[in-house]
């Protein structure tokens, strides 16, 4: 106070108020500081600046995290923006995991101060911006599970303080820069799966920080330097599917610190030292499956008491397995694989004590001898075992059934004798058994049909005898029957066909079978291979086999099948191997074979057929072609040296003299009697106006259709109750009916909606001529009065219990990657027929999932033709429409927005969009869709390697991810699901071209989805 009285001597305070003063000026001088440090630190506004720019470069969902990213609010009140308390500058910048698509703005460069930036799991394309090196403070760069492209920037050797850059699941590629070399403190380098070539350890040789090293899924080269000794810290080191080669320095061996090894499918050579049980004492992972190591397994192995994972498959590994495994407590896969062991299977029995095996894998090993009924008190938790392609004899232990919790078992291509144990059905996880190619003896179990999980079963190359069991066709997952080269007898039961089981492979060839194909076969409508070659079966091909649209190849060689190829074949378009030589078919060849267009290989050889040889597609291909031994067959290419057909000129001529005269008395009578027929009926029909009686029929539907009436209607629906609703539309209702006992639908017109009539008169027209497996059956037509007088039309329907895809896609139930792949399929060929097959093309054009409806079996059909165009003239091009937009919002074709006609490209566009939506789940009027961003756009983006990531959350694996990329046989189950899936996300993305000329075309789409199909339930199986 008495400074500041000398200083102010005309300033008078009394001592109460000094304190007041005090804060008061104090207060000033804070806020006068804080402006002050705003002046000196502008980087406040520039980190404002930098984070506007990167939100306009990126794409979120509608409410996402950038909706709080607003001009007038402070940047570090953001989601997802944290500032550094004493500089408010941004430190870190986590945008994780919130669906975020476009680019990463260059501006990110401008925050100084960034220490942490986490953009990983989002859908983010385009290259890392060098702008990112100018980011000194940087530890943390996470860019993992995005679709970022083009090189590494070199200019990433800037951020000088990186600790961690995981960069993993994107389309990176091209060499690495040697300017990260200086990135001295680099802990973690995750660059998975991605597209890198080149050298790796010249570029990280000097990085000793390092402590997690993942490469897998690239294509790096070079050898492990003896350098990698100097990283002391170094604990996880995978460089799964590479390039690399040479022998592993010593050096390696000496990284006490190392937990997982993971070299699988390298070049790597040389052996593995003796001691490695010491020098490497924290091992838990060991991984070298897929090289060229030599010599014997190390024994002090077994000293590696935390060991979980060995796997040493596909290498050149000899001797015997050391002992000591049972110490091995921890152990839960274990894979010697197809290595070249001299040991005798009771080696198994070491394995007793490791109870928390999962897998063991010993086929190939060359493991000899009996195998022991120890194998039944093997860890009850163990899910697959694999003892297939050795020299292992003896019986199946029946002990073998205590492995409760088996899902596949191997016992290939081995010596194994005597019965399969009776009670096998008690293994009720099984989804895969392998028996093939033994010495099995007696009858197939009966108990196999009671495993409900089994969809692959392999008892080929064996000397069972007796009939197949029936009950095998109610094994309700039962996909693949492989039951070839045994000694079965007996005719092929129409249960095995007719039951629950849907076959995608069924092979009974080289048995005793008898009798005929039964009808039922038609009911296999997911069958892409038949085989039955080489039996005694007789009589004519089923018309039902016709309707295996999925056939893609049919082996029936070496019976004594006789008549002609059924008609019904014409729609086995799918076709690539047909086989029916050695039989005693007659008459021609049809000349549909020549419309295949997959079909490369087709045996006719020693039957008796006839006529014209064609010449196109397949007959071009001498080579693709065998008929050999069919005497009365002419014509075809030259390099047949068939003979030449013989010329009908002159009898053609005679027969046109006799038809002139003919007509001359037939035309005038017919003409008479059509003039006749044309009075009756006009003098019928006004009578029938005039009496506004209730009148039905099938109108217009072109054959004889069940009459109905309004009445009939009324009463089987309980009167239109709202109790037997399925459903509403634009132009009417549907409603659940029974008629004489039979389940149907009903579709009752509201003919006071504008162009119902139309659409009920266009529903007619396009359903009146057209049948295909794929499309909704149509009972009858009702055109009629009600009881008041009023117009009354209806349409009735096959009934289909699942009710339609939209509900399924909306919370009816899951369906699985199989269903969806099928259903697919099915709407592709109900396309395929509708454009290509029918005697004039017809235009779905509301393709959408309420109006795709499912059967008993999930099987797919195309309905409501409401909207439906018969083009009955090509349209050119550019001929434009002023019958306005047809179709739903989302779903529509653009260019129908631009006035054009309805056209097949039209319905392919809605295909493709309605294929995203059956596999993400997201509508295409999702609210995330906007402002130009669409669900096609949403699906491009994920294409590559980011589809896992916006599929239906129902079909993502749940695995963790790196215990899926190390354990080869989860790993190929999940590759074998997720490139199905890719292939069904491209078929969508390249349908909905938003050009229609770009867009696939339908017969591609279907090859390209059986093919995914094909290889989702085909993994490769190793035989030797």
């Amino acid at each position: 106070m008495k400074l500041i009285q000398d200083h102010f001597p005309n300033f008078i305070i009394s001592k109460p108020y000094f304190l007041i003063f005090i804060f008061l000026v104090m207060h000033h001088i804070n806020t006068a500081s804080t402006a002050l440090l705003s002046i000196n630190y502008p980087g406040n506004q520039t980190d404002h600046i930098a984070l506007l720019a990167i939100k306009s470069q990126l794409v979120d969902h509608p409410n996402g995290v950038l909706t709080s990213w607003n001009n007038s609010v402070h940047h570090c009140n953001w989601e997802g923006v944290t500032c550094g308390q004493e500089n408010n500058r941004v430190t870190i910048l986590d945008l994780h995991s919130e669906g975020l698509a476009g680019t990463i703005s260059p501006f990110i460069g401008n925050l100084s101060f960034l220490e942490t930036i986490l953009l990983y799991n989002n859908n983010l394309h385009g290259q890392i911006p060098s702008e990112l090196g100018n980011l000194v403070y940087l530890q943390n760069l996470s860019l993992f599970q995005n679709t970022l492209s083009g090189e590494i920037p070199a200019n990433l050797s800037g951020c000088v303080n990186l600790r961690n850059l995981s960069i993993a699941f994107n389309q990176f590629e091209g060499k690495l820069p040697v300017e990260l070399r200086t990135l001295s403190k680099l802990e973690i380098f995750a660059i998975h799966n991605n597209n890198c070539t080149g050298p790796l350890f010249d570029i990280i040789s000097n990085l000793t920080s390092l402590r997690f090293i993942s490469t897998d899924y690239n294509a790096f080269t070079g050898t492990i330097p003896n350098s990698i000794g100097r990283f002391q810290n170094l604990s996880i080191l995978s460089l799964y599917v590479n390039e690399f080669f040479g022998t592993i320095p010593k050096s390696f061996y000496n990284l006490s610190s190392l937990q997982k090894v993971n070299l699988a499918y390298n070049h790597f050579t040389g052996e593995l030292p003796d001691d490695i049980g010491f020098t490497l004492p924290h091992l838990t992972w060991f991984f070298l499956f897929g090289n060229i190591f030599s010599g014997s397994i190390p024994t002090t192995l077994v000293n590696l008491t935390h060991i979980e994972l060995i796997d040493l498959g596909y290498n050149n590994l000899t001797g015997k397995v050391p002992p000591g495994f049972e110490q091995l407590h921890n152990l839960t896969y274990l894979t010697l694989s197809f290595n070249y062991l001299t040991d005798d299977i009771n080696f198994i029995s070491t394995l007793v004590n490791c109870t928390k095996l999962r897998l063991l894998d010993l086929r190939g090993g060359g493991f000899t001898g009996d195998l022991p009924a120890s194998i039944g008190n093997l860890n009850t938790g163990l899910q697959k075992l694999g003892l297939g392609s050795n020299d292992i004899s003896g019986i199946i232990p029946a002990g073998i059934i205590n492995l409760t919790n088996l899902t596949i078992l191997d016992m290939s291509n081995c010596m194994f004798t005597g019965a399969l144990p009776r009670d096998i059905g008690k293994l009720r996880n099984l989804e895969q058994i392998l028996f093939y190619s033994n010495r099995l003896t007696g009858k197939i179990p009966e108990s196999l049909a009671s495993i409900p999980r089994l969809t692959e079963l392999y008892l080929e190359e064996n000397i069972f005898e007796g009939s197949i069991p029936p009950s095998l066709g109610n094994c309700q997952s039962l996909l693949t029957l492989n039951l070839s080269y045994n000694k079965l007898n007996g005719t092929l039961n129409t249960e095995l066909l007719k039951g629950s089981a849907k076959f995608v492979q069924l092979d009974l060839s080289h048995n005793h079978l008898e009798g005929s194909i039964p009808s039922e076969i038609s009911q296999q409508t997911s069958l892409g291979y038949f085989r039955v070659s080489e039996n005694k079966f007789t009589g004519v091909i089923p018309d039902g086999l016709g309707q295996c649209v999925t056939l893609q190849q049919l082996y029936m060689d070496g019976n004594s099948f006789h008549g002609a190829i059924p008609s019904s074949f014409a729609s086995l378009s799918s076709l690539e191997e047909i086989d029916l030589s050695d039989n005693d078919f007659s008459g021609s060849i049809p000349n549909f074979f020549s419309k295949f267009s997959s079909l490369y290989y087709l045996n006719l050889s020693y039957n008796d057929f006839e006529g014209r040889v064609p010449t196109n597609t397949v007959f071009a291909n001498k080579s693709a072609i065998y008929l050999a031994g069919n005497k009365k067959l002419c014509g075809g290419i030259s390099d047949l040296h068939l003979p030449k057909c013989p010329e009908k000129k002159i009898m053609e001529t005679s027969n046109r003299r006799k038809k002139t005269q003919i007509m001359k008395v037939i035309i005038p009578t017919v003409c008479t009697l059509f003039g006749v027929l044309v009075m009756t009926i006009g003098l019928y029909l006004a009578y029938i106006k005039s009496k506004k009686k209730q009148v039905s029929s099938g109108l217009e539907m072109g054959k004889s259709f069940l009459k109905v009436s309004y009445d009939m209607l009324l009463k089987a629906t309980d009167g239109f109750s709202s109790d037997k609703l399925l459903g509403a539309g634009t132009f009417g209702s549907v409603f659940e009916g029974i008629m004489d006992g039979k389940t149907v639908a009903v579709k009752v017109l509201n003919l006071q909606q504008r162009g119902a009539s139309k659409s009920f008169i266009a529903e007619c027209k396009a359903l009146r001529n057209i049948r295909h497996r794929n499309l909704v059956g149509i009972i009858t037509a009702c055109s009629s009065t009600d009881f008041q007088r009023n117009d009354f039309k209806a349409l009735v329907y096959e009934f289909m219990p699942n009710g339609s895809l939209d509900r399924w896609l909306n919370g009816a139930g899951n369906m699985n990657i199989l269903q969806r792949v099928d259903i697919a399929i099915d709407m592709a060929h109900a396309l395929n027929y509708l454009h290509h097959d029918c005697e004039t093309p017809i235009v779905h054009c509301d393709l959408k999932p309420s109006n795709i409806l499912l059967d008993h079996d999930m099987i797919a059909h195309v309905g409501d033709f409401g909207l439906a165009k018969i083009l009955t003239q090509p349209l050119h091009p550019n001929q434009s429409s002023t019958i306005g937009v047809r179709g739903t919002v989302g779903y529509v074709a653009p260019e129908y927005g631009l006035g054009s006609e309805p056209s097949t490209d039209g319905d392919v566009y809605s295909y493709g969009i309605l294929l995203l939506e059956l596999m993400t789940g997201k509508r295409p009027t999702d609210n995330m869709f906007k402002e130009g961003f669409n669900l096609h756009m949403y699906a491009k983006a994920a294409l590559p390697d980011q589809v896992m990531q916006i599929v239906d959350p129902s079909l993502q694996d749940n695995e963790n991810t790196e215990e899926v990329e190390n354990r080869r046989e989860i790993q190929d189950s999940y590759h074998q699901k997720r490139e199905c899936i890719f292939a069904l996300v491209s078929v969508g993305v390249a349908c909905s071209d938003h050009s229609p000329e770009d867009r696939m075309k339908i017969p591609d789409v279907i090859s390209r989805l059986q093919a995914a199909k094909y290889n989702l339930l085909n993994p490769t199986r190793t035989r030797h």
